[in-house]
């Protein structure tokens, strides 16, 4: 296998106290790889809460110490816990259209949102095969929240930070194969790239000095707290 699909990062820093004090109070070393990658990624689904962080170029366990991520700083703590253990893993890159997030983002932050926005998802080696695991950005509680909410609906659905083919069953459960939550806003495919690092070297979120800074310190704490809102069904 070609790659440095194990190698530590900058971005990628899983012999930090905190990774490394994660999994072994997980005792993810000890388990068969089926169970290291199910475990992982349900821990990064669902223990990291869906939210907007502040910058792509957050560390893994800055990611960890947030507590929240979207999908490519929770791309980055998966990839680092997924290495830490020994799971080979690479990343996938595209541009989505801002459109899904209709919901997630209102009014002005709407505006200040880029129209592209960039977008990752692993891909983990298992028995000679990549499976890319998009499906852990969002957590079951959030999603569930918007199923309720849009209950009604059947089919494919492109709000709210979700853009699946079938809102009241997205394949978002890891057991040996590929999940997905928001494939279907794709509209362009950048390749693929061993690492974040690496990625963020040829590409990064376009956006103007100012309109970043109002986006990056305002936009994503408003974003988050509508998220957090619909979590807890209060929408």
């Amino acid at each position: 296998m070609k790659g440095n699909y194990l190698n530590e990062t900058k971005l990628l820093n899983y012999n930090s106290p905190d990774i490394q004090a994660l999994v072994t109070e997980k005792k993810w070393q000890k388990l068969a790889d089926y169970q290291k990658i199910k475990e992982i990624y349900e821990f990064v689904q669902n223990d990291i809460l869906f939210g907007y962080n502040a910058s792509d170029k957050l560390t893994a366990n800055r990611v960890l110490a947030e507590g929240v991520g979207q999908c490519n700083t929770k791309a980055t703590l998966l990839m680092a816990l997924l290495r830490a253990v020994g799971i080979p893993c690479r990343l996938h890159a595209f541009e989505v259209s801002k459109g899904f997030q209709r919901g997630a983002t209102t009014g002005v932050i709407s505006w200040l949102a880029p129209d592209f926005i960039l977008h990752t998802w692993v891909e983990v080696y298992y028995q000679k095969h990549w499976y890319a695991l998009e499906g852990v950005i969002t957590d079951k509680k959030y999603l569930q929240s918007v199923q309720k909410l849009f209950s009604y609906e059947r089919g494919a659905f492109n709000q709210y930070a979700i853009a699946t083919k079938d809102l009241q069953n997205p394949p978002i459960d890891w057991n040996g194969n590929d999940t997905y939550i928001q494939k279907e806003a794709i509209s362009r495919d950048f390749g693929l790239f061993d690492s974040p690092d690496d990625l963020l070297m040829t590409h990064q979120q376009k956006m103007s000095g100012l309109k970043n800074f109002f986006y990056t310190q305002v936009g994503c704490k408003i974003m988050t707290r509508t998220v957090n809102k619909v979590r807890n069904n209060r929408v």
